[in-house]
């Protein structure tokens, strides 16, 4: 009587397919991770570019851009209400009936706020961003809805002077067209914050707590990226560096190496530098 033949893999032919299945995943890993940081970019960049088309057509409408932030102001006091420049874009960003729930003439920390300046927007975050939906901030006594974009307030430090920022966004700007007389295709207008250099949120600013302004602007007095960067600074997770969009409404990736000196000539409004725009 014959001996059935042995079905199966020997050790050795197991190991040898073992081996080729880390090999195809050691090739199949970083291509997967490109592409989907490839997409990431391509998705933050078009939150930047409704950006975009949201502020000009908020322009055309009240012949300003938003205010970087409302307050008012008694002794150096900020006392309210706090709404910030993406709150102003709601309309503009297909968000109506969000917008109609705002009074921003009351506090964004009031209770009849609870709602509309907690609500996650997909639009104000980066894929590649540690998503947060909502968080307090340190100091902070409510909760607001996570957002990854913050308006240039220049090349100046907030802390200073939060209503003299020499960018397009600052404490109860104002800022039309004809005030940016460095050219809107040289102008910065808004840009990444991730949430590991500081969290910021497109609701607005919380009166009396430190790092008010750092919720929605940002200062480009340190490069892209920088690790001896503030927390008001721009940030991304992106590998090749930061994504901002332009006056003119183009949306550009800064690289972390840019010239210092040509990144803050960028930020400013009326400075009156002569910049090359970075590709």
């Amino acid at each position: 009587m014959r001996n059935p033949r042995r079905v199966g893999f020997t050790l050795i032919e197991l190991l040898v397919v073992i081996a080729i299945i880390a090999i195809l995943i050691a090739i199949l890993v970083p291509a997967v991770q490109k592409v989907r940081e490839t997409a990431a970019r391509m998705t933050c960049k078009n939150n930047l570019k409704q950006f975009g088309l949201a502020l000009h057509g908020f322009h055309d409408t009240n012949r300003k851009f938003p205010p970087g932030y409302t307050m008012n102001v008694s002794g150096g006091i900020e006392s309210g209400p706090g709404w910030g420049w993406g709150a102003y874009l709601l309309e503009h960003l297909d968000q109506g009936p969000l917008h109609s729930k705002i009074n921003f003439g009351i506090d964004i920390t009031a209770a009849v706020h609870t709602g509309p300046r907690t609500t996650k927007l997909p639009v104000f975050v980066c894929p590649t961003d540690d998503y947060l939906g909502t968080f307090t901030p340190p100091s902070g006594s409510v909760t607001l809805a996570h957002g990854g974009y913050v308006g240039v307030f220049g090349s100046n430090a907030i802390d200073i002077d939060p209503g003299a920022g020499n960018g397009i966004f600052f404490r109860n700007s104002e800022v039309c067209m004809s005030h940016i007389s460095d050219g809107t295709s040289n102008t910065l207008m808004v840009g990444e914050r991730c949430t590991r250099r500081f969290t910021a949120t497109w609701a607005g600013v919380l009166a009396g707590i430190p790092e008010a302004q750092a919720l929605v602007l940002g200062t480009c007095d340190h490069p892209p990226n920088d690790p001896k960067g503030h927390m008001e600074d721009f940030a991304s997770l992106h590998a090749i560096g930061v994504n901002f969009l332009y006056g003119d409404g183009t949306v550009r990736t800064i690289n972390n190496t840019i010239n210092p000196l040509v990144y803050q000539s960028l930020a400013t409004r009326a400075g009156n530098e002569a910049v090359s725009v970075p590709d």
